[in-house]
């Protein structure tokens, strides 16, 4: 699931990342623009995802990424989807901070998708515990 959280206008990089993703053989589903963390995990739990990468330009970040994980705890999905971010998630301790709260990954600007694509296969082909 590729969602765009906040009121955050831009969604080009986050339909290269989808493509990128389809091109590699995954299954994309795109939100739109201007979800809210409910409806980013409502659709996460309609669709049955493995993964939910959220894009976010707007600075909101801190406040909309802990949210939508608050959400897929309360919810009972947390543990069994992958959680990944980027945008311009720059700082140090931002990216720390999201980590430490369960986003497996932080991609920021001019990331190859190559990257994103590999971290996501690699991910599942060791199996969500790490073996």
């Amino acid at each position: 699931l590729m969602a765009k959280p906040g009121l955050d206008g831009h969604d080009r990089g986050a339909k290269v990342v989808s493509m990128a993703l389809r091109d590699a053989g995954m299954e994309v589903i795109y939100t739109g623009l201007h979800q809210t963390p409910e409806q980013i995990v409502e659709a996460a739990i309609q669709e049955d995802v493995d993964c939910v990468g959220m894009s976010i330009l707007s600075g909101a970040h801190m406040t909309l990424v802990p949210r939508v994980l608050e959400i897929a705890k309360k919810e009972g999905i947390f543990d069994q989807v992958l959680f990944l971010a980027g945008g311009t998630i720059v700082l140090k301790k931002d990216i720390d901070a999201l980590k430490e709260l369960g986003v497996a990954n932080i991609y920021g600007p001019g990331t190859p998708t190559k990257e994103i694509v590999d971290f996501i296969f690699d991910f599942f082909a060791r199996g969500q515990s790490g073996e």
